[in-house]
C-alpha cells in the first residue's frame, strides 16, 4: 500500500502500476472506501485518492449505523482506511484535478490525473467525491454547523431529544422539517424568517403543537462554546438549544460534467440503480449522486456499485480473452 500527499503542493509518490489500475476511486468517503473494499475482495487492483474533506466532518458522531452508532465519522474513515491497507489498496491523499478519457478501440479506459502530480491509468473511474452543505450567511452559524446547528433529524435528533428546538425558515422544506422534529421534542419553534408561510402551513404546524415565530432571524447566540438561541432584527431573543435547517446541497461534480455524464432536470448527475452514469466505464456514488444518503446507505451504494462494475469488468474480460483466442 503506498499512502503519499498533495494537499501540501508536494507531488505525490505514485506506486509502480505499469500496467494501471482496474478501477480509481475518487473520494474516501463512506461510499468510497466501500466500493474499494468489495473490489479489492474480487482482487481487483485498486486506488484510493482523497482530497479530505468530509462532509460530516464538523460532526462528533454517526447514528443509525448498526455496529457503528454513535461512533465519530473520523474514526469510522480511518477504520476503513486500513482494512484497505490489508487488501493493498493504494490510498492517494490529494486532490484530483481532471479525468480524461483515453481513445483505445475495444474498452473504456481513463487517465485520472491528480493535482500537482502525474495521472493514474485506470479501466474505471467510480466517483464518490460527495458534496458540500451550503449555509445561509447569518453570523455564527457556520461555526456551529455540526454541533447544534443541524440538518438531519434522524442523524441529530437522538441527540437533542426533549430540548427546544428551533427550525430556519430558509427553505421551503423547513415547514416539513419542524413537523417531523415534532418526533424528538415538544418544544419545537419555526422561526419563519424569510419563508413565506400559507395559510396550510399554519395549519398544519399549529395542529401539531409547532409554534411559529416571525421576523427575521439576525444571528444565533452562542456563549460558553454552546448555542443558546437566536436573535431577530428587532432584537427579540428565543432561546433554543438546537437550531436545524435545510442547507443548500452542492454536489462535487466537476470532475463527472467534465466528461459529459447526463445530467438529471435538477441539475444532479443521472445514475442507474448500481451508480452507473451515462458514459461508459464512469460510476457515481455517495452524495455527490444522491443527496439524501445517509453514511449507511451511502455505504451500501459503494458496495452495489462495486458488485456490479466488478461484473462489468468481468465481460471485458472474457471479451478480450475471447478475442485473443
Amino acid at each position: 500500500m503506498a499512502v503519499s500527499d498533495t494537499r501540501n503542493g508536494t507531488v505525490p509518490e505514485i506506486p509502480a502500476a505499469t500496467d494501471g489500475y482496474d478501477v480509481v476511486v475518487v473520494g474516501g468517503g463512506a461510499a468510497g472506501l466501500n466500493a474499494a473494499l468489495v473490489l479489492a475482495r474480487a482482487c481487483r487492483r485498486v486506488a484510493v485518492v482523497d482530497a479530505g474533506q468530509p462532509r460530516n466532518a464538523p460532526a462528533a458522531r454517526m447514528g443509525g449505523f448498526l455496529s457503528r452508532d454513535g461512533m465519530s465519522p473520523a474514526a469510522l474513515l480511518e477504520t476503513g482506511r486500513a482494512e484497505l491497507a490489508g487488501y493493498g489498496v493504494d490510498l492517494l491523499d490529494a486532490r484530483v484535478d481532471h479525468v480524461e478519457p483515453v481513445p483505445l478501440a475495444d474498452a473504456p479506459a481513463f487517465d485520472v490525473h491528480l493535482a500537482g502530480g502525474p495521472a493514474l491509468r485506470a479501466r474505471r473511474v467510480v466517483v464518490a467525491t460527495g458534496l458540500r452543505d451550503g449555509l445561509p450567511e447569518l453570523p455564527g452559524l457556520a461555526e456551529r454547523w455540526g454541533r447544534d446547528v443541524l440538518h438531519c433529524p434522524y442523524c441529530h435528533g437522538y441527540e437533542v431529544r426533549d430540548r427546544p428546538l428551533g427550525v430556519l425558515g430558509t427553505h421551503p422544506g423547513a415547514v416539513h422539517q419542524a413537523l417531523l422534529l415534532r418526533q424528538w421534542s415538544a418544544d419545537v419553534v419555526l422561526l419563519a424568517h424569510t419563508l413565506d408561510l400559507s395559510a396550510d402551513d399554519r395549519a398544519r404546524l399549529d395542529a401539531r403543537g409547532v409554534r411559529t415565530v416571525e421576523g427575521e432571524v439576525k444571528r444565533v447566540v452562542v456563549t460558553d462554546d454552546r448555542l443558546r438561541g437566536v436573535e431577530l432584527a428587532d432584537g427579540t431573543a428565543v432561546p433554543r438549544e438546537a437550531v436545524f435547517l435545510f442547507p443548500h446541497l452542492v454536489p462535487r461534480d466537476a470532475l463527472l460534467f467534465g466528461l459529459d455524464c447526463e445530467r438529471d432536470p435538477q441539475g444532479w448527475v443521472t445514475t442507474d440503480r448500481a451508480g452507473r452514469t451515462s458514459v461508459p466505464g464512469v460510476w457515481a456514488v455517495g452524495n455527490v449522486a444522491d443527496p439524501r444518503a445517509q453514511v449507511v446507505t451511502a455505504a451500501g451504494a459503494g458496495a452495489a456499485a462495486a458488485f456490479a462494475l466488478n461484473h462489468d469488468l468481468v465481460d471485458e474480460d472474457v471479451d478480450r480473452a475471447l478475442a485473443a483466442a
